[in-house]
């Protein structure tokens, strides 16, 4: 994302963040990714006062912004948890987190720009602790439709990296040993007054070729745009069990016990 479409960010993440209302969940450790200077943080200071706030920030967001939000909204966070670019993630694929380390993963409008979401799924489990809740938004395949409707020589479009729907999310959640996954999805219609602001939203989206579109004809593109939003959170229950895989148990050599008896002669 980037900052034309900050308040989209915002929207969903107060939506997220009611969802789990109902969700009871005891919070020692918080992983936001991505994270950026947004109302969010006033949410999670007041719902969890004493959690650490690890972070993934977003490209092209400064240090002293993100410090600057956290001072304003969760100032805890500025002296627990820890903070870096979400692009250590995307180059290695890996949280700098230890194993079984938080209990609770945010991530907000981040899964439809990687290539398999599964990866993600499975550094989740590795990291959240017994207990231990994911919850995200993403946007799904149906975004933009009526930029796809389009005649393709009006303007260059690409596909989101990731066009999940909320039923291959269900089951790459089940695949991935998450317990009792809960999926929804929402359509949010964009009107819009002039091509040019529907153009910099498309762009802020990813839905473009590049960043910036000419059109030569001002009325050729619609006038609203779908937003498909898919949410769903699960819970990482039963880490120490074994992982079922092509019907065949495989079993850590630590969770077996070994138990002796007393000889007697």
């Amino acid at each position: 994302m980037t900052h034309p479409i900050r308040w989209l960010q915002d929207e969903i993440a107060d939506r997220m963040l009611q969802k789990l209302d109902i969700v009871k969940l005891d919070v020692r450790d918080v992983l936001i990714v991505p994270d950026f200077p947004g109302k969010h943080l006033a949410s999670f200071a007041k719902r969890y006062p004493h959690a650490k706030i690890h972070s993934l920030t977003e490209d092209g967001i400064s240090g002293f912004a993100m410090w600057r939000s956290k001072a304003l909204s969760h100032w805890r966070s500025l002296f627990r948890g820890n903070t870096e670019p979400i692009a250590n993630y995307l180059a290695s694929g890996k949280f700098n987190l230890p194993d079984n380390s938080v209990d609770f993963v945010f991530s907000n409008l981040l899964l439809q720009d990687l290539a398999d979401p599964r990866h993600f799924l499975q550094e989740c489990w590795r990291v959240l602790r017994e207990g231990g809740l994911v919850t995200f938004s993403y946007l799904g395949p149906d975004t933009g439709k009526e930029l796809r409707a389009m005649d393709s020589g009006v303007i260059r479009l690409k596909n989101l990296l990731s066009p999940w729907d909320m039923h291959d999310m269900g089951d790459a959640l089940l695949g991935e040993r998450f317990s009792d996954p809960v999926m929804d999805m929402e359509f949010i219609n964009l009107d819009y007054q002039s091509d040019a602001l529907l153009l910099v939203d498309a762009g802020a989206l990813k839905l473009l070729q590049a960043t910036t579109q000419e059109v030569s004809k001002p009325g050729l593109l619609p006038q609203k745009m779908t937003l498909e939003l898919v949410y769903g959170h699960a819970w990482a229950l039963g880490k120490g069990l074994a992982k079922a895989r092509d019907n065949v148990a495989y079993i850590d050599v630590n969770q077996i016990g070994h138990k002796t008896r007393p000889y007697s002669a």
